[in-house]
């Protein structure tokens, strides 16, 4: 990495112009993902920065998720966590590209020692501090566990999508960045209007919120009746943020992580 290309923290406003205003050049394609996700290159006034662009056009249709609104779901994600302080979503924003508007997300390269917070261990080997979340096996018929590490960095992310209604927290979308901070990523599928809450950040489920937490959600609300709403009204529909708001007033009285719903998966799927 060259010194001019950018951290997601080294200067927030610089990072901002760069993903909004850079030339964006497409250098590959994600073929893990399930929409079209681009790997692309930004360059602008000396800076330079690799971005994740994911073009409204390649969105697939979704039975419960109205067309053409995931890359805006992708803004409003990064919009609401960088209202709690917490800074757990790459600067994200909505822009114009080779094919098209989407969202255009700032790349975070991970170090090649980050030690994994989620995924699959053999059973009975679950480490110190890791919460068991589900039984595996392999193809041989190997047992194993889906675990994730008791890690309030995670715990934090948990509170972020239950606020979301995130519907796709895979352990893959849960980067260590070159800062040991982390980062989720891939929020298309929030915002819903009905409880869609799918993860696999269950450990601390039932448990009581930190009061880090509760102090954010109070924070939180405020923002959301004010500035906030107004930026999330450029991406969202004026229910779903009502019902941010709701899930947010929901969170601070029950004073806990949600459980496990039981009409309804748990976890996406794959997990990982």
């Amino acid at each position: 990495m060259t010194s001019s290309e950018l951290q997601p923290r080294q200067d927030g406003a610089a990072t901002l112009r760069l993903l909004r205003d850079g030339e964006l050049t497409v250098e590959g394609r994600l073929v893990d993902a399930s929409n079209a996700t681009l790997l692309g290159a930004l360059t602008l006034d000396g800076m330079s920065a690799r971005c994740v662009y994911k073009p409204v056009r390649g969105e697939r249709p979704l039975w419960d998720f109205p067309d053409g609104t995931l890359a805006g779901r992708e803004v409003s994600a990064y919009l609401v966590s960088r209202a709690t302080g917490w800074d757990l979503v790459p600067p994200t924003v909505l822009r114009d590209g080779a094919f098209g508007p989407g969202s255009c997300q700032l790349w975070i390269d991970e170090p090649s020692d980050a030690e994994p917070l989620v995924g699959f261990v053999p059973a009975g080997t679950v480490p110190p501090r890791w919460f068991p979340i589900a039984a595996a096996r392999d193809d041989d018929g190997t047992p194993y566990a889906l675990a994730h590490a008791d890690d309030p960095r995670l715990a934090r992310l948990a509170v972020l999508d239950a606020v979301i209604n995130n519907a796709d927290r895979k352990g893959g979308h849960v980067l260590v960045g070159p800062d040991d901070r982390i980062y989720g990523v891939d929020h298309g599928v929030s915002f819903h209007v009905e409880e869609k809450l799918r993860t696999v950040l269950w450990g601390w489920a039932g448990r009581g919120l930190p009061p880090d937490a509760l102090e954010m959600l109070a924070d939180l609300a405020d923002q959301l009746a004010g500035a906030l709403g107004e930026e999330l009204g450029e991406h969202l529909t004026i229910r779903e943020i009502a019902q941010v708001a709701a899930r947010v007033g929901r969170l601070r009285d029950a004073g806990h992580f949600p459980q496990p719903p039981e009409d309804w998966p748990a976890m996406p799927w794959p997990p990982m």
